[in-house]
């Protein structure tokens, strides 16, 4: 049994408290919602390591791969637009680069997460999912949505890299999540 040291002494072993600091019947619910709290810990987790693994793969074949997507320009080219729009000034590349990336690895934590819904027997199969429909929307999406298509689908090679990296970010996700809800 867990023992809060704030509720109890150590002496007796019996409430400080005149009352709980609860009413009894809402025990079982406190419990689930710390459960789905853990259980949202683990995805987020697991989808921040499928971002990192998709952020630092993309980063290391871009530099030695030709014909590899250029999800960064692509990001800076979104980034900069929604600025000016906005009625602002984008900063400079180097700076324009930086934000891309910070959100670039935020956005897909949280979209990797989402293979942590449901319950634990699929994991994988949504990590797989979700990492070709990113991939998918990451070659087909950039035209339909005003922005330059040749970063991801310049060549049948370039195409098909981006569905990888983005199905590797979604496998690395699952596995991270299976790993951290076999700890729970």
């Amino acid at each position: 049994m867990l023992v809060n040291p704030l509720l109890f002494t150590p002496a007796t072993g019996k409430s400080v408290l005149k009352r709980k600091p609860y009413p009894v019947f809402l025990y079982p619910v406190i419990l689930k919602i710390i459960g789905y709290m853990i259980k949202s810990l683990a995805s987020l987790a697991g989808g921040l390591a499928g971002a990192c693994a998709l952020t630092l793969v993309h980063e290391v074949t871009r530099r030695v791969e030709p014909a590899a997507p250029r999800m960064d320009l692509l990001g800076m080219s979104a980034l900069s637009s929604l600025i000016k729009k906005g009625g602002g000034t984008p900063p400079k590349r180097d700076q324009l680069f930086d934000l891309t990336m910070a959100g670039d690895v935020a956005g897909n934590a949280l979209y990797y997460s989402l293979a942590g819904a449901g319950n634990k027997k699929g994991v994988w199969l949504r990590g797989l999912l979700l990492g070709i429909a990113a991939g998918a929307g990451a070659v087909y999406l950039p035209g339909p949505l005003g922005l330059p298509e040749r970063p991801s689908n310049r060549t049948t090679k370039t195409k098909l890299l981006a569905l990888g990296l983005y199905a590797m970010g979604g496998l690395v996700a699952a596995a991270a999540i299976d790993l951290l809800k076999e700890k729970e």
